[in-house]
Parts: structure tokens; C-alpha cells; sequence
């Protein structure tokens, strides 16, 4: 064996995973130089990149997020550029403090630690829909302070949950979290050495030109012929027809036929599809359209919780005669529920589609409890035994991983206890804006601490997985109702934290295939945290004091790009369940009671799924009936609309599916460029625009491709006598 590169050829080591075992490779050169003068500027340089991006498409209509792939890609050539340009000298050399700009040739190492880095920035930080709530929907003063020790504290945490849990959902060679794949054959595509054939592009130029393709050309949909982003062509054949077009809208009723021709809309929501495995695809598509071709057209047409009186696809928050609600006049100067006001305005109402979203949500985190306990149960229990007798099976990673020092436990409890005071102080310290009372900080811990391990075995095995985002609000409503901040709150605290842990032990992974030294990795997560919470937070500032009206849609041209859909249902959601409370609407006091069915439906799915596969141990079918997957599918609707999903699932259908089994070797060499290539290109011209065209000199075109889909009448009420401004009355 060469001293300088740890290889594995037995065939004892081979890893259980076939797609493991076929994309990672099993050598590595402990010697390699890791944390590097380059890594720290190239790093940082991402991460703040990518966090000004992505915050500045938040607020957008299609809030597209440019992944890390992107800069994985394009800091290629600068790390090479670095390596050639930059002196090799050594400084203080023969004392302990000895160290160069230039330790020679950009390896993998420090590119996969550029990445690490970069994957903070393109990480949303979802606490600032705390901020856009309180300022721009309830309208209401927020103190910068209070602002960054929310925003800090919820993205540190799942530090914490994460070293805890990692023996379970990063040492094992079953949780192998399919979504690395992607990056670990990027990394050895961009780093291996391949010959080009006559008349075909290099990796780096097809990147280069797709690059530059798409920069044109998405000047169309995002300023000149809007009308792309969702072409619902059966709402032109009908426009007087309320049902037709109630069928065809892309973005406000059922997008039968409608499709995208926008890789910001396509991209938005599900991320890229070019990314996503043909399996965890069909699940997707499975999911929307039982739900969307189903369960919505059954639950209107049938006219369940006086579905036809508000529109077929809303979020918003209705009267019983079916017009908007508005939120101020039960607010109290206390910023808590007016009960009384309350009781004389009457109870809030939502869509049908909007409750049954809910509802599958319920159904999600039950199934997700049952699936665990008994298809991962027994390994569970196996595991946790391994890891307190020192006597847990690894993979040959594991092994080659134990060159490094690990990250001492220490750590981790030290950020948990130095966090949990900092939220103490913020909550107790600014208790009239936060709301939220010392003990319901250690609850919303207890419930990241509890769901993290369950969840990750979902997300480490099928790419796929539900939120804690529902059933946290869910329960602090019911415990302290009538306080929408301290709800806000309490869900990111619970759910975030355990999202970011997630997302942590992800990246935790990815060095340990790459065999990144722990240590590093802990130290460029921590740092493109923080740094990426400066920069969320400056950049979600900035911007809701410079656009005006930003995510008012009664104020804003009926055009506008700047209506903030994940913040309105952010919005919602705090009311539903924080102003008014879940007892008021899905509790004995409310009209959806019937919807907490879902999580008893939801808990009884698996064990069938689970029983037909005793029943029948040589379908192989019934392996690939994941309900936790099936039913969490449509977790991005709202604010995700029909054409998002139906766009999405088809350029996913054609790469993972048509490309990958016909065009296999085309697919393995540019496939996931063109993604990458895809998301820059996109938010490049995105940003341009603005500041160019919008920003700067205010100037706006207004033809038919600029109004929109062209379906007016897709959220108009059916119900006879509701008369709402635009639509016609039955």
C-alpha cells in the first residue's frame, strides 16, 4: 500500500448501497492540504454570494434558489487561477505558525470545503419570515436586535442535534442520503481527468455557454413575456368560463395542460428536477396528482366546508361570504388576539384545497412515526446497542474517516448550552416582541430532539421527507393561543432547528465520503453559518425598506414579481394557528375539526403498506410504496401552484427517466453541469433586471405577455349569491 493514499480493493469492503458503492470512491490522501488560503476566500466568497441571491429571490412571485452545485462549479477555474498566479512562499518557516497562500494544485479537498461553505449560503435562513410577518403583513415595528438573535440562534442550534445524532444518520453505511450522489460525481468529474472527443464540449464550456444561453434568454420570462412563467392555453379558449379556467390555471386552480417555459417557475419550489432520482420523481408525481386531480376537484365539486364560496386554490384567509379577512381588526395594541372583535367579525374561513393541504401535513408526520418504528425500528435499536458496546459495524468510510481527529461531543453541548441562553436572554430580555415564554424554548427543543432522529432516517434514505413546521405551531397554539410572534417563534425553534441539524448531518456525509478531516468541516459549517446569517439578515433589510408595497399584492401592480409567497403563507399560518388559535378553527370551537382524521389515516397507511410487504416479500413494487414520501409530496403547496409541480415533473421525467436510460452517457457528463449552469444563469439575469431595469430607473413594460397567465376568473367563487369584485355571480 502506498504511504501516501489509504486504499480499499477487498471485496469485503464493499458498501451495501449499489449507487454508494458505484459513485464514491474508496481511497484517500490523508496528506492532502485541506483548509487553505483559497478555501477561506473562495469560500466566504460563496457563501455570501449565494446568501444575497437567494434572499433576494425570496420575496419573488417564483423564489428560486440558486443551489451550491453552482458555485462547485464556478469556483473550479478560480481555484486553479489562485493555484497558478498566487506566490508559493512559505512565511514564518520552521516555527510551529508556518503556513503559504500556495500549497500547491487546487485539490478536491479544498474544493468539497468551498462547497461546505457555499452550502450555508444557499441554505434559506426561514426565520426571516418572522421578520417579513411582523413588518410588512402585520405591519408592526421590529427592533433590529431581536431580529439577529432570532435569526442567529435558529441556525446554530441544530448544531446540536446534529452532533448528537450523528453516530445514527452519519457513521452508518444505510444512511447514505441519495442527494450527495450529485455533488460527490460532480466533485470527481470536475477533478478526474477525461479526454474530450472531436466536436464536443468540455464540462467547463458547456457551463460557460449554457451560462450564457439562458442569461438571454430568461429575459423573456422574467421582464419581457412574463405570460411564460405559466402558459394555462385552455383558460384562452374559455374566457368567460369560470370552471374552465378554475381547471386549466397553472398558478390559481387545478393547471390541467398548463405547463412553464421559466426555469425560475420550474425550479422554485422542488429545486432543480434535473437533480432528482427517477424513483423519489414517480413518488412526487404520485402525490400530486392523487391530491390535485383527486382529492381538490372531489372536495369542491362536492362542495366539502362550503368549498365553492372561496376559490378552488387559495391561501388566503376568507369572511363566511367569502371575501378576504382582514387580519388588523383582530389585532389588539397588545399584538394578540381581540376577542371580542373576533367574536363580532366572525370566524375566519379557508379554502377547502388549503385545508386539505393541512390535513396531508397531519398524515405526513404520523406516517413518517409509524414507517420508522417498523421498517427502521429493529435497526434503530441494533445501532444504538452498537454504538454504547463500541462494537457498531462500519463501512470501509468509516474506516478510512478514522485517520482524523472527530469532533469532540463537547462541542456541540457547549454551542447547546451557550444557545439556549442566548434565546433565553432574547425571549425574556424582549418579551413584549417575541411573546414567547422561557418554557415553551426547552418545549420547542424537546420536539426538534424527539422528531431529528426519525425524520433523518427518512431524508438520509429517500431524499424526500416531511417538516415539523405543522404540528409545532399546532401544539403552541392550542398552549398559548392568541400570540402569533410567539407562535412564529416556537415553530422556528422546533422545526427549523431540527431542519437545519439535517441539513448539517447532510454536509457531515458528503466529508465523509470525501474524506474531509471533521474537524474542517465543523469549522467551515459553523463560520458559513454565521456569516450567512449576516447576510441573510442585512440583505431581507435592506430590501423591505427599498421596494415599496413589497409583498402587499392589494398594493402592487397587478404584474409584480415582489408578492412574497412563502412570507404570505408564513403569514397565514401564524394566524391560523397563533392569532386565533387551532381550537378555533381544527379544534371543538372550529368548522375543520374533521381534518385531525389525517394524522389517525396517516399512522394507519404504513402498517398496510407494511403488512402487504410481509404478505408478499417478492413484490419488489411494495418497497417503493414510501408513504411518508407519498403523502408529504405536495408540502409546498401553497404557495407552490400546479404548474410549478406538473413543469418540474416533466423535465424530471425526461432526464432521470428518457436521458438517463437512452442517452446514459450524455446524461453522466453534462447533466448535472446544465443544472448548475441552469440556476446561475437564471438568478443572474433576475438580479440584472432589477437593478437595471426595475431598481434603478423604474422602467416597466405593459403588453398582453406582461398581464399574467391570463386567467382571471381561475379564484372566482361558484357558490350562488357570493358576490366578490372581478367574478360573476351565480
Amino acid at each position: 500500500m502506498d504511504s501516501q493514499s489509504l486504499n480499499v480493493k477487498d471485496d469485503d469492503e464493499s458498501c451495501p448501497i449499489p449507487q454508494v458503492e458505484l459513485t464514491v470512491p474508496k481511497t484517500d490522501d490523508p496528506t492532502m492540504p485541506v483548509v487553505t488560503f483559497r478555501v477561506w476566500v473562495l469560500g466566504l466568497a460563496a457563501c455570501v454570494l449565494l446568501s444575497f441571491v437567494n434572499q433576494f429571490m425570496w420575496y419573488r412571485t417564483n423564489p428560486m434558489s440558486l443551489s451550491s452545485i453552482s458555485a462547485q462549479i464556478a469556483v473550479v477555474p478560480l481555484g486553479h487561477l489562485m493555484a497558478r498566479s498566487i506566490t508559493t512562499r512559505k512565511f514564518f518557516q520552521g516555527s510551529s505558525w508556518e503556513f503559504s497562500l500556495n500549497p500547491g494544485p487546487f485539490n478536491v479537498k479544498e474544493h468539497v470545503l468551498i462547497t461546505i461553505f457555499a452550502n450555508s449560503g444557499a441554505g434559506s435562513v426561514y426565520a426571516t419570515h418572522i421578520l417579513s410577518s411582523i413588518k410588512l403583513l402585520y405591519k408592526k415595528k421590529l427592533a433590529f436586535l431581536p431580529a439577529v438573535i432570532v435569526m442567529t440562534t435558529t441556525q446554530i442550534l441544530g448544531f446540536s442535534w446534529a452532533g448528537i445524532f450523528r453516530k445514527f444518520l452519519v457513521d452508518p453505511a444505510e444512511m447514505w442520503w441519495p442527494g450527495n450522489m450529485v455533488q460527490v460525481s460532480l466533485f470527481r468529474v470536475l477533478h478526474e481527468k477525461e479526454k474530450r472527443a472531436k466536436l464536443s464540449l468540455s464540462r467547463t464550456q458547456f457551463f460557460i455557454l449554457v451560462l450564457i444561453s439562458v442569461f438571454a434568454y430568461e429575459l423573456l420570462p422574467s421582464y419581457l413575456f412574463v405570460t411564460l412563467t405559466s402558459i394555462s392555453w385552455l383558460c384562452w379558449t374559455a374566457p368567460k368560463s369560470v370552471t374552465m379556467q378554475q381547471i386549466g390555471s397553472g398558478q390559481h386552480g387545478l393547471g390541467l395542460g398548463s405547463f412553464a417555459i421559466d426555469w425560475s417557475a420550474i425550479s422554485s419550489y422542488l429545486g432543480s428536477p434535473l437533480v432528482s432520482p427517477w424513483f423519489a420523481t414517480a413518488n412526487v408525481a404520485a402525490g400530486f396528482f392523487i391530491f390535485m386531480y383527486v382529492i381538490v376537484p372531489l372536495s369542491y365539486w362536492m362542495n366539502i366546508y362550503k368549498a365553492k364560496t372561496f376559490p378552488i386554490y387559495s391561501n388566503s384567509l376568507f369572511m363566511s361570504n367569502g371575501t378576504k379577512y382582514h387580519i388588523d381588526s383582530i389585532v389588539n395594541s397588545h399584538f394578540q388576539l381581540d376577542q371580542e372583535a373576533y367574536a363580532t367579525i366572525g370566524p375566519i374561513h379557508i379554502s377547502t384545497f388549503f385545508a386539505m393541504t393541512y390535513g396531508l401535513t397531519f398524515a405526513a408526520l404520523s406516517a413518517t412515526v409509524v414507517h420508522v418504528a417498523l421498517f427502521h425500528g429493529r435497526d434503530i435499536w441494533n445501532q444504538t446497542k452498537g454504538i454504547a458496546s463500541g462494537t457498531s459495524k462500519v463501512d470501509v468510510h468509516a474506516r478510512l474517516m478514522k485517520a482524523y481527529k472527530q469532533v469532540p461531543s463537547w462541542w456541540f453541548y457547549l454551542l447547546l448550552v451557550v444557545n439556549i441562553a442566548l434565546i433565553l436572554f432574547g425571549v425574556e430580555h424582549y418579551k413584549e416582541t417575541l411573546q414567547l415564554p422561557w418554557w415553551g424554548v426547552l418545549f420547542a427543543c424537546g420536539i426538534a430532539l424527539f422528531f431529528t432522529l426519525p425524520l433523518g432516517i427518512i431524508a438520509a434514505t429517500t431524499n424526500q421527507g416531511p417538516g415539523l413546521n405543522v404540528i409545532t405551531e399546532y401544539i403552541i397554539g392550542y398552549i398559548y393561543p392568541g400570540r402569533p410572534v410567539a407562535n412564529m417563534c416556537f415553530k422556528v425553534y422546533g422545526y427549523i432547528s431540527m431542519s437545519q441539524a439535517l441539513s448539517l448531518i447532510s454536509d457531515f456525509k458528503l466529508g465523509h465520503y470525501m474524506k474531509i478531516p471533521p474537524r474542517a468541516m465543523f469549522m467551515a459549517q459553523l463560520v458559513g453559518a454565521v456569516v450567512s446569517v449576516a447576510v441573510y439578515t442585512g440583505t431581507a433589510w435592506w430590501l423591505m425598506g427599498s421596494i415599496p408595497n413589497l409583498c402587499d399584492k392589494s398594493a402592487l401592480p397587478a404584474d409584480s414579481q415582489w408578492t412574497c409567497p412563502m412570507d404570505v403563507v408564513f403569514f397565514d399560518a401564524s394566524v391560523i394557528w397563533g392569532l386565533v388559535g387551532p381550537r378555533r378553527i381544527f379544534g371543538d370551537l372550529g368548522e375543520y375539526s374533521r381534518v385531525n382524521m389525517f394524522f389517525f389515516a396517516g399512522a394507519i397507511l404504513p402498517f398496510l403498506v407494511w403488512l402487504m410487504h410481509k404478505a408478499f416479500p417478492r413484490q419488489q413494487w411494495i418497497t417503493y410504496v414510501h408513504m411518508p414520501v407519498l403523502l408529504s409530496a405536495t408540502g409546498m403547496m401553497p404557495p407552490a401552484s400546479a404548474v410549478n409541480f406538473s413543469s418540474w415533473i416533466l423535465v424530471a421525467f425526461f432526464s432521470g427517466y428518457v436521458l438517463f436510460r437512452y442517452r446514459q452517457k450524455w446524461w453522466a457528463r453534462y447533466n448535472y453541469v446544465l443544472s448548475g449552469s441552469l440556476d446561475a444563469g437564471t438568478a443572474f439575469v433576475t438580479i440584472a433586471v432589477f437593478f437595471c431595469l426595475q431598481y434603478a430607473t423604474n422602467i416597466s413594460i405593459d403588453w398582453w405577455g406582461t398581464t399574467g397567465e391570463g386567467c382571471p376568473l381561475a379564484s372566482c367563487p361558484t357558490a350562488k349569491g357570493v358576490a366578490v369584485d372581478g367574478c360573476p355571480v351565480f
